[in-house]
C-alpha cells in the first residue's frame, strides 16, 4: 500500500469535514467537482496520467505506449493542460509534459487502491 494508514485518516477527516462544514449544498464546487471528474473518466486521458507517474514525456513517447494518434494524444494532454492536471516545459522544439502536482497522482491511486480493496481490478500497481 502506498499510503499509510494515519495519512489516509487524515485526508478522509478533512475531505468530510470540508464537505461537511464549507462546501454542503455549494453548487458551484459540486458543478467543479463533477466537471473534474468528467475530465478523469476518458481512459486515454487516464493512461496519460498513469504514465506521468514515472517520468515527464513528449507526445511521441505517450503516443508510442498508448497506441492512438498523436493527434489524440495531443487533444488531450490540451484538455488536461487546460484542468491543471498536467504542465509542460520546452527544450529547444521538443515538448516535455508531466504532472501538474502530486494531488493529481495521489487521487488516481487512491480510487486504485479502492478498486482493488472491493475487487474491482486484481493487481492495481502502487
Amino acid at each position: 500500500m502506498i499510503f499509510n494508514e494515519n495519512f489516509t485518516k487524515f485526508v478522509f477527516y478533512h475531505i468530510i469535514y470540508m464537505y461537511n462544514y464549507s462546501y454542503r449544498g455549494d453548487e458551484k464546487v459540486i458543478y467543479e467537482l463533477s466537471e473534474f471528474f468528467k475530465i478523469l473518466s476518458d481512459q486515454t486521458r487516464l493512461k496519460i496520467l498513469v504514465l506521468l507517474f514515472e517520468k515527464e514525456q513528449n507526445v511521441s513517447e505517450l503516443q508510442r505506449q498508448i497506441g492512438v494518434t498523436q493527434s489524440n494524444i495531443s487533444h488531450q494532454l490540451r484538455i488536461l493542460r487546460q484542468a491543471n492536471l498536467v504542465r509542460y516545459r520546452k527544450i529547444g522544439r521538443n515538448v516535455y509534459y508531466r504532472l501538474y502536482d502530486e494531488h493529481v497522482e495521489i487521487i488516481i491511486k487512491y480510487a486504485m487502491e479502492h478498486l482493488k480493496e472491493f475487487g474491482g481490478i486484481e493487481d492495481a500497481q502502487s
